[in-house]
């Protein structure tokens, strides 16, 4: 059923089975995940659990369903136009709202039930090992009574191992789009882990390079805080929407079995979820000890200033003090050396001896003034 109306057997579609595969009752190998047209990127009809056709576009997809009942479409986009988009919402019956979210996109993690039509923005991590940073992307998805679309805005999620998984396990995917929904977020939730264990690495650096004095750990701390948030921002509104789905709250019956898979899914996440708080803790803790270890450095450094301009100043008082005391012979030396006639102390026959017991006195008193202030 699509958009409210079942579909009817009878007609053609992009790819039946032949005869041969009618007999045996083999299903369909599976396409491989390449763009197959613009932002197509892999259309398959499903029934009972196996692929029964892999359609070349979206009309014929669309002619698949109605032409084959209980089929179940999984159609992939990446990055889709505008074209692609308003087809699918005319034929599926998608709501306005969901289409303009699907669209423009930089959502939040939601789920949104426009009727019998579940609108799910998911976000996505990756971490880069060469580069060491985390990349976000946003997926779509519409799940309908007999149809999965999916709307990639990002590398990540890797839907065709999801799409080989469940095609390799006809069970589950015989439960029917409520089923390929819990494949994509066990997808999402466990593409968390390497995020996670690549965060606590760069944390383990931060530690390393904050207690070696590295200048630029400031800068990575703070780099790597934004990508924390960023992350939880992407992980814990996920834990509302599985909560809603494992609680049945959605409105879309699912069967106990694939609830118990969801809690096991909420499970991982919480845990993950704990850890990015505890990361987000953690590195407002190392930046705390950074900025002290900052201060006590530049404490330091001043004290060091401060030694050493202390130390000149006291190199500076000697020279001068030394300066002075000489300056005063010097002083004398230099008034008894004008030659002018009219200087009684010249002819005088104790003249020389008075001139040096001068310079011996005031020498003398400059230096134990000097020595008092403790200059000398």
């Amino acid at each position: 059923m699509v958009g409210g109306r079942r579909f009817r057997p009878g007609g053609g579609f992009g790819r039946q089975l032949d005869e041969h595969e009618m007999r045996s009752g083999e299903p369909l190998p599976p396409q491989q995940d390449h763009p197959v047209a613009g932002g197509l990127v892999d259309s398959a009809v499903y029934i009972r659990g196996h692929r029964y056709a892999s359609p070349a576009g979206l009309a014929e997809t669309y002619r698949c369903l109605q032409e084959q009942d209980d089929a179940v479409a999984w159609i992939g986009l990446y990055r889709p136009d505008i074209d692609q988009i308003t087809s699918l919402a005319r034929e599926f019956r998608l709501h306005d709202l969901a289409v303009e979210d699907a669209i423009n996109a930089h959502q939040r993690p939601k789920l949104e039930r426009y009727g019998h039509t579940l609108f799910v923005v998911l976000r996505a991590a990756r971490y880069d090992d060469q580069r060491e940073e985390v990349e976000f992307s946003e997926l779509h998805l519409f799940i309908g009574p007999g149809f999965v679309v999916t709307v990639r805005h990002g590398e990540a999620p890797d839907l065709a191992a999801v799409r080989r998984r469940m095609e390799a396990d006809a069970p589950m995917l015989e439960r029917g789009p409520q089923a390929v929904l819990y494949a994509i977020l066990d997808q999402v939730v466990d593409g968390y882990a390497p995020v996670v264990a690549g965060l606590e690495n760069d944390i383990d650096e931060i530690e390393t390079e904050v207690f070696g004095g590295d200048p630029n750990a400031s800068r990575r701390i703070y780099g790597l805080s934004r990508e924390v948030i960023q992350f939880q921002r992407a992980a814990r509104p996920l834990l509302g929407v599985l909560d809603t789905l494992a609680d049945g709250a959605s409105g879309v019956d699912t069967d106990e079995e694939l609830h118990r898979y969801l809690r096991d899914v909420t499970d991982h996440l919480t845990q993950v979820v704990e850890r990015v708080d505890g990361f987000r803790h953690l590195l407002q803790g190392i930046l705390t000890v950074n900025a002290t270890l900052v201060s006590q450095q530049q404490n330091e450094e001043m004290r060091t200033l401060t030694a050493a301009s202390y130390a000149q100043n006291e190199e500076l008082k000697k020279v001068s003090s030394w300066a002075a005391i000489l300056f005063a012979p010097t002083l004398i030396g230099t008034v008894y050396g004008m030659n002018f006639v009219h200087m009684p102390e010249l002819q005088w026959r104790y003249g020389y001896l008075f001139a040096l017991l001068l310079m011996g006195l005031v020498c003398g008193t400059l230096y134990l003034v000097f020595k008092r202030r403790g200059w000398l």
